[in-house]
């Protein structure tokens, strides 16, 4: 029986602290979050060397987006007494097991990620010919392993990534002898939500709601959403699942309202932005308490140092076992 069998399903996943957190990771990430911490022995990472592989030219928003995407964690359910929260860089064996594994991934497998190339093209206009860029699905497989993850959760555009992270953990356990599992996904319900403009709701893409807008800020600028471009005028049916407006119904909006949308649009019965507003109350009613959780927490800046000191505190001494079995295994003991 192996290490992994004999204790608790383990579950790694991170976000990159390079803007606020927006609608699509709370009901891509957060929500299957919350529902793992009582599954499995969780550990959430603010992964803030990977902010570096895109943002290393102006990384002085790195520290505060942290802080603000833990006070975000915590007001959508994650529970410090459940899981495990912190700050990457604060738990240097991180890059020590990127480095490592550096040594046995061919580039090949780098190259071949699918949002390389697409990252590349949406992010025009930085200097993205980096090792850093091109490595950081490396050091992504560097962070679950480190832990020996069982699962990890994922939106649908991560999935290669994770894939890329099994074949790193066999291409090791081939070469050193059997030392880490291979990561099972755990998609989501929503994997990917639309943004304002149809695309991937993305900080990267200026395209987001996010989790701190104004509400009444947020319902004008929902009602300048995309909808399906067959409905060029109000009497034109439409095709709900063609339209980004209406994934946001099915996470926010009853199954009434849900047939009501999609009966009304394909015959033309309700316009675009009658089927916006119902949208946007139902996203502002699930907005409202996390903001106001989010603003007691906020209010006890302490309280979130101690968070993040106990989780780092907790992964390192898990990452430093890693490290030595590693070490010992390639022959650095």
């Amino acid at each position: 029986m192996t290490a992994a069998a004999k204790r608790p399903s383990r579950v790694l996943s991170g976000m990159r602290p390079t803007n606020r957190l927006h609608v699509g990771n709370l009901v891509g990430a957060l929500d299957n979050w919350v529902a793992l911490q009582s599954e499995a022995e969780c550990f959430f990472t603010v992964v803030d060397w990977h902010a570096l592989t895109t943002d290393y030219a102006a990384p002085e928003g790195i520290p505060d987006y942290g802080r603000e995407m833990v006070l975000d964690w915590v007001a959508a359910g994650l529970d410090p007494e459940k899981c495990t929260i912190f700050v990457q860089s604060a738990v240097p064996q991180h890059a020590e097991l990127h480095l490592a594994l550096s040594m046995i991934v061919p580039l090949g497998w780098l190259y071949r990620v699918p949002t390389y190339k697409e990252q590349m093209q949406n992010l025009e206009g930085r200097d993205l010919e980096t090792y850093g860029f091109l490595g950081y699905p490396l050091l992504q497989a560097a962070d679950i392993m480190l832990y020996k993850a069982d699962m990890v959760p994922v939106g649908e555009d991560q999935v290669a990534h994770l894939e890329l992270t099994r074949e790193i953990a066999r291409r090791f356990n081939s070469l050193y002898g059997d030392t880490f599992p291979e990561p099972e996904a755990r998609l989501t319900v929503v994997p990917r939500l639309p943004g304002l403009d149809g695309r991937k709701m993305s900080k990267s893409y200026g395209n987001a709601i996010y989790l701190t807008d104004d509400l009444g800020e947020a319902s004008k600028r929902i009602a300048t959403m995309v909808t399906d471009p067959a409905r060029v005028r109000r009497s034109d049916p439409g095709e709900p699942t063609k339209c980004p407006v209406y994934p946001f119904h099915k996470v926010v909006s009853s199954r009434d309202e849900i047939a009501w949308v999609e009966t009304g649009c394909r015959t033309a019965g309700i316009g675009c932005l009658e089927c916006k507003a119902l949208m946007s109350r139902n996203l502002a009613a699930r907005l409202k308490p996390f903001q106001e959780r989010r603003a007691a927490l906020a209010a006890r800046p302490e309280r979130v140092a101690e968070i993040l000191g106990d989780g780092a505190a907790k992964a390192r001494r898990i990452a430093a076992g890693t490290m030595d079995t590693v070490r010992h295994a390639m022959g650095l003991a």
